[in-house]
């Protein structure tokens, strides 16, 4: 392998105004993360778990109540039981949704994944139960306010999607000021019910989350941003008590709620992942940084432009050919600490409408909060790439990738 160690040097120096501004963040919301462990008073037995129904679970409860301090939110489920972001957003739906009425999205169309929970027929879907989905589209990347505002006049409107990061889509990810601004809108067209926000991928990017620009709840997975690379599964979900107590009702029982719930293993991994998510999510934005920077020495177009902050920490790098994108998810994975010895292939994954390559060479299985990298494999051969739980890390995934692309 060539060695790209004085091209790499010169890129973090030119990186360096970012790297100085992702570290201030990092620092803001570790503070923040730690203000949520003091203020619940975290001791050795909140990690004990518990067995059977799990009532008076106090690791469990107060793992909540942190999270939803560290989001600026009233209250909060986090759960082991909460098997993905998927799962987490699926049961925080139907939680708020009754027969009748309608989401509206407001990002365009969700992500591969969701889709099916909200349109599937015969499986269970939000559309099987008689809750209706409708869309508006972005404009130019952005809100379509006057459209948004028309959809709004449907009454049977209760909650209002928007989707932080791009999924599959060749756009930037939304801001939390995006985001306020799209709450506010909202608002200020009569809309009193939830404005529901998938977290995934952005948490502790800014400093702020969309819970404090408006969102009523926030939705993210734990092998994700939030889960620090420590966590071993789950996920969680955080806003208005109200809007908390009525999503318990679905997580378990209508009668029973948030009461119970049990993990014998213990819940050591969730407090700790949380505490260090900050600076692992600072890792992964500088990976992203890195990479962007060079596959636009390259000449790959990348979003978001290597000019602008990141908003997540997903990047996509558009390579306009099938051999060059495979090739780079493969190099991700032969750069990983796991199963570096695998070749990647594309396949007909479940709930992905094409054909996709995946590299996940994690200690989490496919963890996207360490070093990874997907795509649908279509055109125009676009690479996701994400996280990096050590920037030292996408230094050398980021060497073998110039020697495989150089070429």
């Amino acid at each position: 392998m060539t060695d790209y160690t004085e091209y790499i040097n010169d890129c973090e120096i030119r990186l360096g105004d970012k790297f100085n501004e992702v570290d201030r963040i990092a620092y803001a919301n570790q503070c923040k993360v730690l203000r949520a462990f003091q203020k619940n008073n975290i001791a050795l037995r909140h990690f004990t778990g518990t067995s059977g129904y799990g009532y008076g679970d106090e690791g469990r409860d107060v793992l909540g109540k942190v999270y939803a301090d560290a989001f600026g939110a009233d209250a909060g489920i986090v759960s082991p039981h909460l098997l993905s972001g998927t799962h987490a957003l699926t049961v925080a739906l139907f939680g708020l949704l009754f027969p009748g009425d309608s989401v509206l999205c407001i990002s365009g169309m969700p992500y591969d994944t969701i889709r099916p929970v909200i349109s599937g027929e015969g499986i269970g879907s939000l559309k099987d139960y008689n809750i209706n989905f409708s869309c508006v589209d972005l404009k130019d990347g952005a809100f379509d306010l006057k459209k948004i505002k028309e959809a709004l006049s449907d009454s049977s409107v209760k909650v209002v999607y928007i989707q932080r990061s791009r999924g599959y889509e060749l756009r930037d990810a939304f801001s939390c000021e995006q985001i306020g601004k799209a709450c506010s809108f909202v608002r200020s067209c009569g809309f009193k019910g939830c404005i529901f926000v998938d977290n995934c991928y952005g948490e502790f990017v800014e400093e702020a989350e969309p819970t404090d620009r408006g969102a009523d709840i926030i939705v993210g997975s734990l092998i994700k941003n939030a889960g620090g690379g420590i966590a071993p599964t789950g996920g969680y979900i955080c806003g208005r008590q109200k809007y908390i107590e009525m999503i318990g009702r679905r997580l378990t029982a209508p009668s029973i709620g948030l009461e119970v719930g049990s993990y014998e293993q213990g819940y050591r991994y969730f407090y700790q992942g949380l505490f260090m998510a900050p600076h692992t999510v600072a890792q992964a934005l500088k990976c992203s940084l890195l990479i962007g920077l060079a596959m636009t020495d390259l000449g790959y177009k990348n979003y978001p432009s290597i000019e602008k902050m990141p908003c997540d920490i997903t990047r996509c790098i558009e390579f306009g050919d099938r051999d060059a994108m495979i090739n780079f998810i493969r190099e991700v994975q032969y750069a990983s600490p796991v199963d570096s010895f695998v070749t990647c292939e594309p396949w007909d994954m479940p709930g992905y409408d094409d054909d996709i390559i995946m590299a996940a060479g994690t200690f989490v299985s496919g963890a996207s909060i360490e070093l990874s990298a997907d795509g649908p494999v279509k055109p125009p051969y676009i690479a996701y790439f994400q996280g990096g739980l050590t920037y030292e890390h996408g230094k050398y995934a980021l060497s073998r990738i110039l020697s495989k692309l150089k070429k």
